[in-house]
């Protein structure tokens, strides 16, 4: 299973990320991804840029909560280049915009409400959801499962996982070794963590951010082997480098 460090606190990219960025950037992480709130655009630019140069994957998290933008945002993935665009529930629009750029889009399932964002929708729902996002040629869904309002997130992921052969991402609020090996259990392809890296719920006895990311990484390539060998025809899971 994929882990995918998000330079995010509270749905915002850090303002300090790029001071963040060289920090981490020798424990071997593969992927790495940002929101579309919270810094600049020339900012966001730099990150992305060295982020490509460390050879991992980019992800871009949409989190603005109007259609337009949302898709101001997706035009500033495309500006920037970024190997996968997660979040948003415009699909239509996004796929027309994003149509032959090869950025991978990967919507919101379920109904995001508010910033933080909370997920209302129950198993039914996000089924639904991951079969039209498939349908439509999305390469996955973004899945806000532990957000759930009045629902229980592993439930969540496994309607899920029943319901699409694309690339299912779980993320948010993801504070622990056993709820990371449960999501692999229940079927998650990657898992994304933020916040619980900045604020140390993942190694509590520990203090430094290194710490706290070895743990995710360590978690990450002790799950079992992804479900994305499910991926539809023309995806393939993108590169995971993790240190020994």
């Amino acid at each position: 299973m994929d882990f995918i460090f998000m330079l995010t606190r509270d749905d915002r990219t850090v303002t300090d990320c790029l001071d963040v960025l060289d920090t981490v950037r020798d424990l071997g992480i593969g992927h790495l991804g940002f929101k579309d709130v919270g810094v600049d655009p020339a900012t966001l630019r730099r990150l992305h840029r060295q982020i490509k140069d460390m050879g991992a994957t980019s992800y871009l998290e949409v989190v603005s909560t109007t259609r337009d933008a949302a898709l101001t945002s997706v035009r500033h993935a495309m500006e920037l280049g970024v190997d996968r665009l997660m979040g948003g529930t415009w699909i239509d629009e996004t796929l027309a915009l994003l149509a032959g750029t090869g950025i991978e889009y990967l919507p919101f399932a379920g109904e995001p409400l508010g910033h933080p964002t909370r997920l209302a929708g129950g198993p039914d729902r996000i089924a639904e959801d991951c079969r039209r996002a498939e349908a439509v040629g999305c390469a996955g869904v973004d899945l806000l499962a532990h957000r759930a309002i009045d629902a229980n997130p592993l439930d969540l992921v496994r309607a899920a996982r029943a319901a699409t052969t694309g690339r299912l991402v779980v993320a948010g609020s993801i504070t622990t070794r056993a709820r990371i090996q449960a999501l692999a259990d229940a079927g998650a392809d990657a898992f994304t963590i933020g916040s619980a890296a900045f604020d140390g719920s993942l190694r509590p006895a520990a203090g430094t951010l290194a710490s706290q990311l070895t743990e995710a990484l360590e978690a990450a390539g002790s799950a079992p082997a992804p479900s994305s060998q499910r991926l539809g025809p023309g995806l393939s899971p993108a590169p995971h480098t993790l240190v020994p």
